[in-house]
């Protein structure tokens, strides 16, 4: 995204323990604090409150000396060869990742360290990495899951003006699934009034059926903190004409139960047509169902 500033920090700790049952991973390492993506319904707005800066989009902290202490931690004698998710918190596959080029130092040692990861990602650039990926995963776990909400390219552009276009990243998932490496779809979060119409569920099943994608996971969208103030004013002022309804839907601060209600009933009859199984039954670790409202996946 033009404009921003890119800030070199150092990380004293390069993937860090996640103490949720509601997880199927325990481990999470993010390269950068901030993401350029802008996505206007961004769940992480809070946490640059911990950097003292209130430009999420623009402020990004990129953790520079981040391979050294991954190494630290996967040739330690303690460590248990665990998923570790990359990218709980931003997408390290945002466009600072075309400059500093952290991920293939991460890949390289996890291939070094057989290590099994899980990925979600806007970003096609994952393909850069494509090699180190489909090597890993003959040796190890991989799953890359991409997030994708809709298959209107006007709403694209209006909820996630940094990203590429959806047709893309649905070309970066088949790429991958040519390999076999295990791929998945996250149409996280679904937007009332702007994503969750069928014909829009619809289209992403279909498209991910004929990318070859294995499994999905998907959420209506939860609004809170300062991520609720900024979506709110972003309705009003794109789409005034559903502001309204969108805020009668999250009176009292959660989502309506009857529109949750009829979605979900939506999603199932869908998955009934398409076979794709939902992802919390295809995770190799873990037994607990996840509560995806909670998650923190991009």
């Amino acid at each position: 995204m033009a404009g921003c500033n890119y800030r070199n920090i150092t990380c004293k700790t390069a993937a860090n323990k996640i103490n949720s049952n509601r997880l199927p991973f325990h481990w999470d390492l993010n390269l950068y604090r901030g993401c350029e993506h802008g996505c206007r319904y961004c769940y992480a707005l809070y946490s640059h409150q911990y950097m003292g800066s209130e430009q999420f989009f623009r402020d990004i902290y990129v953790k520079t000396n981040i391979a050294e202490q991954l190494e630290k931690q996967l040739r330690s004698k303690n460590w248990r060869h665990e998923v570790i998710n990359l990218g709980g918190v931003t997408d390290n596959y945002q466009p600072a990742e075309e400059y500093y080029q952290l991920m293939s130092d991460v890949w390289k040692l996890l291939i070094k360290y057989r290590t099994p990861a899980v990925i979600s990602t806007k970003s096609t650039l994952i393909l850069r990495d494509f090699d180190q990926i489909v090597q890993l995963s003959r040796i190890s776990y991989v799953k890359i899951a991409c997030t994708i909400t809709t298959v209107d390219e006007d709403v694209r552009r209006h909820l996630e003006p940094g990203s590429p276009s959806s047709a893309d990243r649905f070309d970066m998932l088949r790429q991958f699934t040519r390999e076999k490496v295990d791929t998945g779809l996250h149409i996280m979060p679904i937007v009332p009034y702007l994503t969750d119409s069928r014909e829009n569920l619809e289209g992403l099943f279909s498209r991910a059926q004929e990318a070859g994608v294995g499994s999905y996971l998907s959420c209506a969208l939860n609004l809170k903190g300062k991520t609720k103030y900024s979506f709110f004013d972003f309705m009003a002022r794109q789409y005034p004409a559903l502001y309204p309804k969108l805020v009668a839907l999250y009176q009292g601060g959660r989502l309506d139960v009857a529109y949750k209600k009829n979605l979900y009933q939506t999603l199932r009859s869908l998955r009934c047509r398409f076979p794709l199984t939902e992802d919390d039954e295809k995770w190799p670790v873990g037994e607990q169902k996840v509560n995806w409202e909670q998650m923190t996946l991009f």
